[in-house]
């Protein structure tokens, strides 16, 4: 049994944590905790970016309605990452990768982690010639941009391998998020990690070869990618909004694992990935039920720990935790979501 399958759960568990009715929308749901006070708040911010494994927080938008917010606004994002624009007050809560926010979390950014949501949406391609992260070592690699999660997360791995990332291997990174591959498809890189639905278009297009699958390649396959991650002050300020909040994201996340050709069809409606063959892969093979039994922190500190030993990061796995994460909100809905 593969990574992507292992973590999915039964029906009778899914429904639950959630239940399926067509109503007004393609994936109407009722309404839930009518005992809860409703947010503080009537609209919500995240972050859009072209990434299909952040189907549950596009799908959310039908949940978020339903848990009390009246506007979803999801933030362009055209270049850079997602936290910084968390971190600014400019967007209230998103999910992303984990890598580049402890980056953020070391500098003192008002970050804070509040739920790890799936792994396995990177694949770190190589050229021609090249057959392992150790060949890598003096070559060049496109990233999206410098702190974003494909460049700390390849240097975790160029670190985890006895390569210097900081001094054994020559960075390039384009003006905008999807930049890295184009650099890689023209000859520019020799090595390039994308992130859904990139790999699917590069194998369609049979450039390249995969060295690491995050979906299935140990170590990282048992960690997650993505998480939710939140402005400090909106955690603290509007704590109603949030646990509602990560309610929609988890039990998005919850339908993504269980009906993926009905989010690959919503995706498809909504525009977010016009090409639904495309979009039905990315969702088979992320394994979205993942927030149910993994603990997000053993991920936390996995990178940070790594981060720390070549001097990317000052802070200590245990300082990171302790000052970037609050697990309150996951540990309830756990609890009442049955994970």
């Amino acid at each position: 049994m593969n990574e992507s399958t292992e973590h999915r759960f039964s029906r009778r568990e899914f429904l639950a944590g959630t239940s399926m009715l067509g109503a007004a929308t393609l994936l109407g749901l009722p309404r839930t905790a009518v005992a809860e006070p409703p947010p503080e708040i009537t609209k919500i911010r995240l972050i859009h970016a072209p990434a299909i494994c952040l189907a549950p927080q596009y799908l959310a938008e039908e949940l978020l309605h339903l848990e009390g917010f009246a506007e979803v606004e999801y933030v362009q994002l055209e270049a850079g990452t997602g936290p910084p624009v968390i971190a600014s007050g400019r967007a209230d809560i998103s999910m992303w990768d984990v890598p580049s926010t402890i980056s953020l979390l070391d500098a003192g950014k008002p970050l804070v982690m509040l739920a790890g949501i799936h792994a396995g949406c990177y694949e770190l391609f190589g050229k021609q010639g090249i057959g392992s992260i150790r060949d890598l070592k003096g070559r060049t690699i496109a990233i999206q941009a410098f702190g974003g999660g494909d460049h700390v997360l390849i240097s975790i791995m160029l670190a985890y391998v006895g390569i210097d990332p900081q001094k054994e291997v020559q960075w390039i990174a384009g003006s905008s998020i999807r930049d890295g591959m184009r650099l890689f498809v023209e000859g520019k890189a020799d090595a390039f990690m994308g992130f859904a639905p990139e790999p699917q278009e590069l194998r369609a297009r049979k450039i390249g070869r995969v060295l690491v699958n995050t979906a299935q390649d140990r170590p990282w396959s048992q960690y997650f990618c993505c998480a939710v991650i939140a402005n400090r002050e909106f955690v603290v300020k509007y704590p109603v909004a949030t646990k509602r909040t990560l309610r929609a994201f988890l039990k998005a996340a919850d339908i993504c694992a269980n009906e993926p050709e009905r989010v690959a069809r919503y995706l498809e409606a909504k525009g977010y990935e016009p090409r639904y063959e495309i979009g039905l892969e990315v969702l088979k093979s992320i394994p979205y039920a993942r927030w149910r039994q993994a603990n997000p922190e053993d991920t936390l500190r996995f990178h940070a720990l790594r981060l720390h030993e070549f001097g990317m990061i000052k802070s200590s796995p245990q300082r990171l935790i302790a000052q970037g994460t609050d697990w309150r909100f996951l540990n309830e809905l756990k609890k009442e979501l049955k994970a």
